[in-house]
């Protein structure tokens, strides 16, 4: 039988160990992809992003089914806790798990899981985000540096083409997540030789969208109407920043996003965020499902790329507007009228032809 399990904290079990390592040991795997049952532990960062519990986690579960009917998935969310990963990273190890799959909360602090996880000879497959300080075994990810560079570009094209004039604010991820560091750099590829000033930029805590409309509401009062569009990491902090200006009763400059959240790809459609980022979750989840059963298997992925001395697969991006939207979320199967068609957003819709 397919057993998914959820542990929330997992360091409460850490005392069962010894009953649960009869589904294999990190390091004294044997087989070589012959279908025994494994233990791989999928830890996720936050629930500040929806994503998690939305996409991620069923997806790489049911890409763990597929691939092993028996397999058991460990799966534990930080909520934006690093000390919270590492008891459940803790746990995990304890339980003996045949590898571990994680999207860290701190990128920094993620190099103790890996020490202790790799001591102990199983295996780590860094997700979404990287984790520069210390080599994981792989990295599944989209090129977070191109994500940045294709949000900020497009919004620069955007301004220059409809004569907008004034500046930039840039609301970065959260600064303990290396992978928002990649978007930041992107971003500023894209912006820093430009014609539009950065007027402000900040590091959102977290990525929590309340941060972002906090810093963009003190932004408005500063700059009011020299802000001429914002480019924000994510949906999350893209739709802080839009509440920023309607809370204002100040009118919404073109905002940027990340992630093709649903909550998002309805705000392209009304307006009011002028883009975001299609990166289906579903081909970095099996993509990750893979690794981490090959390497519980005994086998060693090959990298297509290399990221901080980690062998790596980095898939690449779309970015979205309004022009391309039909093609790329109704056509790309990224989601469905019914889902983005609801009555508050029914004339949206038929404006883009897509009702």
């Amino acid at each position: 039988m397919k057993k998914f399990l959820t542990r929330v904290p997992l360091v409460l079990l850490a005392s069962a160990s010894l009953a649960l390592t009869a589904c294999g040991g990190g390091g004294s795997s044997d087989a070589g992809g012959d279908g025994e049952a494994r233990t791989i532990a999928f830890l996720m960062p936050d629930n500040a992003s929806t994503r998690y519990e939305l996409f991620d986690r069923p997806l790489f579960e049911a890409k763990m089914s597929e691939l092993c009917a028996d397999c058991e998935v460990i799966y534990s969310n930080a909520d934006s806790s690093a000390s919270k990963q590492q008891e459940q990273a803790n746990s995990a190890i304890a339980q003996g798990v045949d590898a571990i799959v994680i999207d860290p909360v701190d990128s920094a602090a993620a190099a103790t899981i890996v020490n202790s996880a790799q001591a102990q000879e199983i295996p780590v497959i860094a997700y979404d985000r990287p984790i520069p300080d210390v080599p994981a075994d792989y990295y599944v990810s989209f090129d977070n540096e191109a994500i940045g560079a294709l949000i900020g570009q497009s919004l620069v094209d955007h301004l220059t083409e409809t004569g907008a004039e004034g500046g930039l604010l840039q609301v970065n991820g959260s600064p303990t997540d290396a992978a928002a560091g990649l978007i930041k750099k992107g971003v500023h590829t894209s912006i820093d030789e430009g014609d539009f000033e950065l007027l402000a930029e900040f590091d959102t805590p977290g990525w929590d969208p309340t941060e972002a409309q906090n810093w963009v509401s003190g932004q408005i009062t500063r700059f009011g109407d020299d802000i001429a569009g914002v480019v924000a990491a994510n949906d999350g902090t893209g739709g802080g920043s839009i509440a920023a200006f309607k809370a204002a009763g100040a009118e919404v400059p073109p905002v940027t996003g990340n992630d093709a959240e649903l909550a998002a790809l309805q705000r392209v459609l009304s307006g009011d965020q002028y883009n975001t980022i299609s990166k289906p979750i579903k081909t970095v989840a099996e993509a990750a499902a893979e690794t981490a059963y090959k390497f519980a298997n005994g086998e060693t992925p090959e990298g297509k790329a290399t990221l901080f001395d980690t062998p790596s697969e980095l898939f690449e991006p779309t970015v979205v507007t309004l022009e391309n939207f039909k093609e790329v979320i109704i056509d790309g199967g990224v989601a469905t009228v019914e889902e983005l068609c609801t009555p508050a957003y029914a004339e949206a819709c038929a404006s883009a032809g897509i009702s």
